[in-house]
């Protein structure tokens, strides 16, 4: 605070008068004075309380304005407050009893409370604030333990979420005094507002999408890291908090008293979702409306009354509803991120212990997916598609939930109730084929209960949503989790006796869907749904029933071989495995899908994996063209697909581009995947492919011998050979 104390008052209110600083630098001064060890705490509270709204109303013009398009220059005030120390000041009014031994006056919790509250809209209108008091850690740490008084918990909460959110370094949750005496000590709604901190401090930092962080990058950060990322220590910092699973499940399930008509209000409440996408700013709200409705209470108990009150009077019942909602998005967010962790068993158990999966279909038609007519579901903004309310992202977030849940682990057939799980049986016991072992060890008192599991009631409202909702491509990939992994009959017979199957491809064929991600999402949805089952090939045929619909499914895969790649190496491997077994006849005209254009289909995957940057889609394109490559090997015509290549090299006047990055691509492969069991594992279980083969193959493509006739090298002229070059620095 040097910076004002040392200024004479009547220069400071003359120069003040001339540049509109409107007093801010002589009530620091004032405020300065009076929080000194033997000043007047309650005199310095009047002194902020007179700063305290011309920040406020600052900070209240930002949220309720275009965020993008406000400049910190707009908000002087706050530069101003900043410019004389006021923020150094008012930490250090906060830090004080930790840093002193001596005997002094308790601050109030109302000065404490109004301390954050000012810091906090700095925070809003400068993010140089914010910053500045991210890189003081000796502060974030003391924030934390304000959180133990309930009375200036909402303050600290909302303040801590700023500040992680630009903080450099992820803080280290083992570092906070006491942290599991402080979690213990949360009501259940303090504990889904900290789970808001908490996304920030077990989520490992988004890499973004340029050339640095590609797969090849990621891979050298790992190696060069060795040990767990802070991110990781801090999931089993939490995980390991008595009782705190047990409660986010608990949270995440709770049902939601919901008073007639709050639904009708919904829509009258999209002009407040503008800006209310903080949980903590709406409990804000949420406290004053409760206060507000109990004094009305009072007056007026009939419900017709209430209905006809103007919204500001009628508006906290809503409220609670969407603030329930946002809670449980809260909750879910860490527990998806949980269960992707090195955790992940761990979680697991804990989660079906704590029976999540059978709450949620509890929950399904009464919250997570209510019904709402065309008139009263309106979507955010002017994008149809965005998922902003909080209504869509808790949607959303539910169904990452589920598809983290069910991806490659034994727990996804708790998704079913227990008649489900009998038709599983029985479905085996009609093939003559075992029961998957994962089916036969699942608890049957974990699964779902009620007439339908989880799973069902996902895919009946998967069917009736528009061709291009948002929610399409979600419900695809949640319904792909369940039958990822090794390959299930059962688990294929049972959605295909649902219908599914059509309804992916009326999407495909006849929805007249133009979204990208719908249609990727669908084609592998295709794909494991399909693949190896012969019952699932001829009801295709059944569907795709005339030459029109047949060309129009053929289009959408060649239009972007990227998207449907998956599902090419799904009928890749099907054809294979039917040839063998000499049943093509049975499965009809898709057996002729990809026989004449088989050498065209894998340079075109070749072809779009630009090796300077492998990503998680191209490397997934290299894997479906070593899917084609391992068939033709099997059947000794690897080297007329290698001369193809090399034929189209030349055709496209490129000798040498398509083969030498093919090399590059496989160089890659290998660092990837011979250093990554969980991934071998997963490419062995969903092609049927030892990876042994795999490796093999690879091996022979990469032979730098140029006699041999499978070898990449022996495809590339002298003059074109770049295969001495390393393939990326790391």
């Amino acid at each position: 605070m040097s910076r004002g104390t040392q200024i004479p008052e009547v220069l400071l209110q003359e120069r003040g008068g001339r540049a509109r600083w409107h007093g801010i630098p002589v009530l620091l001064r004032r405020l300065y004075e009076h929080s000194q060890p033997n000043g007047d705490l309650v005199q310095a509270h009047v002194v902020l309380k007179e700063l305290s709204p011309l920040l406020s109303s600052e900070a209240m013009s930002f949220v309720t304005e275009d965020r993008k398009s406000a400049q910190e220059s707009t908000f002087p005030n706050t530069y101003t407050f900043d410019l004389f120390g006021g923020v150094d000041l008012l930490v250090e009014i906060l830090m004080r009893p930790t840093l002193t031994t001596e005997k002094k006056p308790q601050m109030s919790d109302d000065l404490i409370k109004d301390c954050l509250s000012v810091l906090y809209n700095c925070c809003i209108c400068s993010e140089g604030v914010t910053k500045s008091l991210a890189s003081r850690s000796d502060f974030v740490l003391f924030l934390f333990t304000l959180m133990t008084n309930k009375k200036t918990f909402l303050q600290t909460a909302t303040l801590i979420e700023d500040i992680l959110g630009v903080k450099k370094e992820m803080i280290n949750l083992e570092a906070i005094p006491n942290l599991a005496g402080l979690v213990q000590s949360f009501d259940q709604q303090q504990l889904a507002n900290f789970c808001r901190i908490l996304s920030v401090t077990i989520s490992e930092p988004d890499l973004g999408h340029d050339d640095k962080h590609t797969l090849l990058a990621k891979n050298a950060q790992q190696r060069r890291n060795g040990s767990p990322s802070q991110a990781e220590v801090n999931q089993v910092t939490i995980l390991n908090i008595p009782g705190f699973i047990e409660r986010l499940c608990r949270l995440a399930t709770r049902k939601v008293s919901e008073a007639t008509g709050a639904s009708d209000f919904l829509q009258e409440l999209e002009d407040w979702y503008t800006w209310l996408d903080n949980a903590l700013v709406l409990d804000a709200l949420m406290q004053m409306a409760t206060a507000e409705a109990e004094h009305s209470s009072a007056e007026s108990s009939d419900e017709s009354v209430l209905a006809a009150s103007p919204l500001r009077q009628r508006l906290p019942q809503s409220m609670k509803v969407v603030h329930e909602i946002m809670y449980k998005v809260e909750v879910l967010y860490v527990l998806c991120v949980l269960l992707m962790g090195r955790q992940r068993n761990q979680v697991h158990r804990m989660l079906a212990e704590f029976r999540l999966i059978p709450g949620l279909n509890n929950l399904f038609d009464k919250l997570i997916w209510r019904k709402f007519t065309s008139s009263n579901h309106v979507l955010h903004g002017q994008n149809q598609n965005c998922d902003c309310s909080p209504e869509i992202s808790f949607k959303i977030q539910f169904l990452r939930l589920l598809q983290s849940f069910s991806d490659h682990h034994e727990n996804k057939y708790l998704l079913l109730n227990v008649q489900e799980l009998n038709e599983l049986s029985a479905i085996s016991l009609k093939a003559n084929i075992p029961e998957v072992e994962a089916l036969v060890n699942t608890d049957r008192s974990l699964a779902c209960d009620g007439k339908k599991g989880l799973l069902t009631r996902l895919l009946t409202v998967m069917k009736k949503e528009p061709p291009d909702s948002s929610f399409r491509f979600w419900q695809a990939r949640a319904v792909e989790s369940f039958l990822r992994g090794a390959t299930s009959y059962a688990d294929q017979v049972f959605l295909l006796k649902r219908g599914l199957l059509e309804h992916i491809l009326f999407c495909i064929i006849d929805s007249g869907c133009k979204s990208r991600d719908v249609l990727q999402s669908y084609f592998d949805l295709l794909g494991e749904l399909m693949k190896f089952n012969i019952d699932a090939f001829q009801r295709f045929n059944k569907y795709v029933n005339t030459e029109e619909k047949f060309q129009t499914f053929l289009t959408q895969i060649n239009s972007s071989l990227v998207d449907s790649n998956m599902l090419v190496r799904c009928i890749v491997l099907s054809l294979d495995r039917f040839e063998n077994a000499h049943v093509l006849e049975i499965i009809g005209g898709i057996s002729f899908v990809l026989s004449p254009d088989i050498h065209l289909v894998s340079c075109m995957l070749v072809h779009r994996c630009p090796s300077p940057s492998p990503t998680q889609e191209n490397v997934s394109c290299l894997n479906t063209s070593l899917v084609i490559l391992m068939v033709a090997r099997r059947r000794g015509e690897l080297p007329s697909y290698l001369r193809a290549l090399r034929e189209k090299e030349y055709t496209e006047r490129y000798p040498g581009c398509l083969l030498n990055n093919f090399h590059q691509l496989l160089r890659f492969w290998q660092r990837h995947y011979l250093n990554k069991d969980k991934d071998s594992t997963c490419l062995e279980n969903s092609s049927c492919i030892p990876f042994s083969y795999w490796k093999e193959t690879v091996s022979v493509l990469l032979n730098l011998d140029r006699a041999s006739p499978c070898a990449i090298a022996s495809y590339i002229d002298p003059a074109y050979m770049e295969l001495d070059q390393e393939l990326m620095d790391d």
